[in-house]
């Protein structure tokens, strides 16, 4: 690598130990330099050398860091991200970007007026069920696509402790926890829709927020994508199930990255990010004489890790992003909704 990006995480909580310092670890074009750890002082037992920070502000007065990820509860990315923006870092930040259309945009200009890069940690991109949803669509086997559905279902019936996500406030809910997931996956294949019509719900005792969301997704020439993910669901459906004129695509919901990351396990470590045996998709195709014949579609590996060669081509060789914020603004239009 040319060289390196000295990068500070705002939290070392679950996503900072597993989502992200696992990675610009990893990386050669990263130097994992600074955590924020308020209370509990436990990243340096993981990475000796990183230096612990009691607040935002004083990581973000570290003149070395160069890169800051977003890491903390969605209702405090808008103002961490305009903090971060103003101490003249570049930016990675957790999903949701913000919790409507109009903070991203005067981030957008912020950053421009400062000369920084936004980026769009939207890491389901590369999970291996995916990937291997979107090898079955790019080889055009199933015909014209009639109706597509992406699926995030558990069985959570208990209100959680995190309060950022159980209590009405800006980007709370499942809405917020889930969608961006589902839509940026819909998105990026295929598109902004032209129109779109979204349900939510309540089904746990005592919630105050969404803890279910189906949103259609319509697009030209009859598609029909529908984006779901319920709290209340004891036996999950495919995750991903695929219509077309010439056949259909189901696979279950089964990278393995959050499961091995949170047991310890490290990016090129031997079977990080292979699905578990009997994962395969399953592709029926029928020809013209109406004979059907049924495939197994094996997942391709798991890994995010090119979401962070991504940034770093970004901030070195000045290369495209793959998450644009065209399709950020399209997912937080329908969000907000």
């Amino acid at each position: 690598m040319s060289r390196e990006i000295i990068t500070g995480l705002l939290a070392y909580g679950m996503s900072g130990k597993v989502f992200h310092a696992p990675f610009v670890a990893a990386h050669a074009g990263f130097k994992l330099h600074a955590v924020v750890e308020r209370n509990h002082k436990n990243a340096a037992s993981d990475y000796p050398a990183v230096l612990s920070y009691d607040s935002v502000e004083a990581l973000l007065a570290d003149a070395a860091i160069e890169l800051v990820v977003i890491n903390t509860p969605n209702y405090t990315h808008y103002d961490y991200a305009k903090l971060a923006l103003t101490a003249g870092k570049h930016i990675l930040v957790e999903k949701p970007f913000t919790a409507t259309s109009a903070e991203a945009l005067q981030l957008f200009a912020l950053a421009k007026s400062v000369g920084k890069q936004i980026f769009f940690y939207q890491n389901r991109r590369w999970d291996s069920d995916y990937r291997a949803v979107c090898e079955v669509l790019d080889s055009g086997k199933l015909g014209k696509l009639s109706e597509v559905h992406f699926r995030y279902d558990r069985y959570r019936s208990t209100i959680g402790p995190k309060s950022f996500k159980e209590t009405p406030m800006a980007a709370s809910g499942l809405m917020y926890d889930l969608g961006p997931h589902l839509l940026d996956q819909a998105i990026s294949y295929f598109g902004e829709p032209l129109s779109f019509h979204k349900i939510l719900g309540k089904n746990r005792i005592g919630t105050q927020v969404d803890d279910y969301f189906s949103i259609h997704l319509q697009y030209a020439d009859s598609l029909n994508v529908f984006v779901h993910a319920n709290m209340m669901v004891v036996d999950p459906l495919p995750a991903f199930v695929i219509n077309g004129t010439n056949g259909s695509l189901q696979k279950v919901r089964a990278d393995s990255q959050e499961e091995q990351l949170l047991k310890g396990m490290k990016p090129g470590d031997e079977g990080y990010g292979i699905e578990p045996e009997g994962s395969a998709g399953k592709l029926t195709l029928i020809d013209v004489e109406g004979h059907k014949t049924t495939w197994e579609v094996p997942s391709l590996e798991g890994n995010y890790l090119p979401l962070f060669e991504a940034v770093y081509q970004s901030l070195v060789n000045d290369a495209a992003f793959p998450v644009t914020e065209a399709q950020v603004l399209a997912q937080l239009a329908i969000l907000e909704a």
